[in-house]
């Protein structure tokens, strides 16, 4: 029985990680922060060293992108440092590292769906610090790198930081006029195709950067709208811009990102959203 250790086990991503590995028959050691601290070099190596893992999958992050602007450290630890020490840790191992990023290592320029060939340029503290660890990982070991968008896993009910889709469901519920921006487009992800794609590529023991995203590329504002027709609710919904709405982090405006390379290769197609919020509601509903 392969082995496959899970750090950011508790978060959405995490979570469907655990689920999908173990259904596979790996024997997974999930590991939290309060665990393990993968800040912690030698924490790292004490733990790996101990399971001897195939392969390591890290969906731990920091991805308060605003607050990273006032505390650019803490991101760049948790994102860039931590993601180096679990590289050196698995080439000492010989493990495979698997590393989840972001749409948002590039600046949106583009107005297409990016690939993996597109160039990357990071525009706040939080998209260079993931950017710094896809190059750390890259630097030690020949990891499996996997980009995902606006992450959204049934997970996302009981975790701290949630999901848009929880946050749209919480608003709705105060009666309150909501107000989304319009003019940023992204690509929301579903946790649980995220987790099976991964075992796929695992299997395949593919390495390189993939971009693992959600079926079409959609404006914050519009993807809220789907979410309410989705989930039978008729809140006042009204669209706004990066003008009207500013935030501490610079975001791209344009982050939705391409799956052809995945298609490319023979593995199952990222599901559309219609589907993706009702495979999501009859999840969430079972938790």
């Amino acid at each position: 029985m392969q082995k496959a250790v899970i750090f950011g086990s508790a978060g959405q991503l995490g979570l469907e990680l655990t689920k999908e590995f173990r259904s596979r028959g790996y024997q997974v050691t999930a590991l939290n922060r309060a665990t393990v601290d993968i800040s912690d070099f030698h924490a790292v190596e004490n733990c790996l060293t101990q399971i001897d893992p195939a392969v390591v999958l890290n969906a731990a992050a920091y991805n308060q992108v605003d607050i990273a602007e006032a505390e650019p450290l803490a991101a760049y630890s948790a994102n860039a440092l931590a993601v180096r020490n679990l590289a050196i840790a698995c080439r000492q191992m010989d493990s495979l590292l698997v590393h989840f990023s972001t749409d948002y290592v590039f600046d949106g320029t583009l107005q297409r769906p990016y690939t993996e060939a597109d160039a990357t340029h990071p525009l706040g503290a939080y998209a260079v610090s993931k950017l710094a660890g896809e190059l750390y990982a890259q630097a030690y070991v020949d990891p499996l790198i996997i980009r995902v968008s606006g992450v959204f896993g049934p997970g996302g009910q009981n975790t701290v930081r949630g999901n848009f889709v929880e946050l749209m469901v919480r608003l709705a519920k105060t009666g309150q006029p909501i107000r989304v921006v319009e003019d940023h487009v992204a690509s929301p992800t579903f946790a649980p195709a995220v987790a099976s794609r991964t075992a796929d590529l695992v299997e395949k023991r593919l390495t390189g950067v993939f971009h693992m995203a959600g079926g079409m590329p959609i404006s914050w504002y519009n993807w809220a709208k789907m979410i309410f027709e989705s989930a039978g609710m008729t809140p006042e919904l009204k669209p706004t811009t990066e003008r009207e709405y500013r935030t501490a982090a610079r975001r791209p405006k344009f982050s939705a990102l391409s799956n052809s390379k995945l298609d490319s290769i023979g593995i199952e197609g990222m599901p559309t959203l219609e589907f993706a919020l009702q495979e999501y509601w009859r999840l969430r509903a079972g938790n």
